[in-house]
């Protein structure tokens, strides 16, 4: 084969590859315009823009476990271990569709954005309520403060709930994997 051939056929593919890259890197993804596409449903809500309602990996104190039928025994939510005074913080965007006492402790619930008809609804308890009905919130925002109260928590903690209409859903679906796994052990120095 020729160096002038080799050379040609060197220019033809580079110029093909820098085409597919430019073509992959100005086309959207399937499904990424606003509220077009389907979602997979294992996930409720797209996992972006996510924070843990207190601290950064909080001990799950109790796990979900959903009751067999409506009114059968059961978790309908999460238990997060957190010293009463901790700020809680939205897990997604939305609007707070109520703020205020049930049963003398406090409750906030969230509609969250962009999570289909009816829309999903997140619940946050004991919490001293910093925001009001119709506020817009982002993830991370704070929410109110954690109440010392009375639980079936061993110390402080946060029900933290999921629900689409009637239907209670796991609340750690709302986060991506990076945040539910532990980062690596790392050894630190000794000096």
């Amino acid at each position: 084969m020729s160096d002038e051939r080799t050379k040609r056929l060197v220019w033809m593919w580079s110029a093909l590859l820098l085409c597919l890259v430019t073509l992959l890197l100005i086309t959207p993804a399937a499904g990424a315009g606003t509220g077009s596409g389907l979602r997979n449903a294992e996930e409720p809500v797209p996992a972006l823009g996510r924070a843990w309602p207190v601290g950064l990996r909080p001990p799950v104190v109790h796990s979900w476990d959903p009751p067999p039928t409506p009114y059968a025994r059961g978790h309908r939510g999460i238990d997060l271990s957190a010293p009463a005074g901790s700020p809680v913080r939205a897990v997604a965007p939305g609007r707070v569709s109520f703020a205020g006492r049930v049963a003398g402790r406090g409750v906030i619930a969230i509609e969250l954005t962009n999570t289909g008809a009816p829309p999903l609804r997140t619940t946050y308890e004991p919490v001293r309520a910093s925001v009001k009905k119709g506020d817009e919130v982002a993830a991370g925002d704070v929410l109110g403060t954690l109440e010392a109260s009375p639980s079936h928590c061993p110390t402080a903690c946060l029900h933290w709930g999921l629900r689409r209409a009637d239907a209670y859903l796991n609340p750690l679906s709302l986060l991506p994997p990076w945040l539910l796994r532990r980062g690596p052990s790392r050894l630190l120095p000794l000096s």
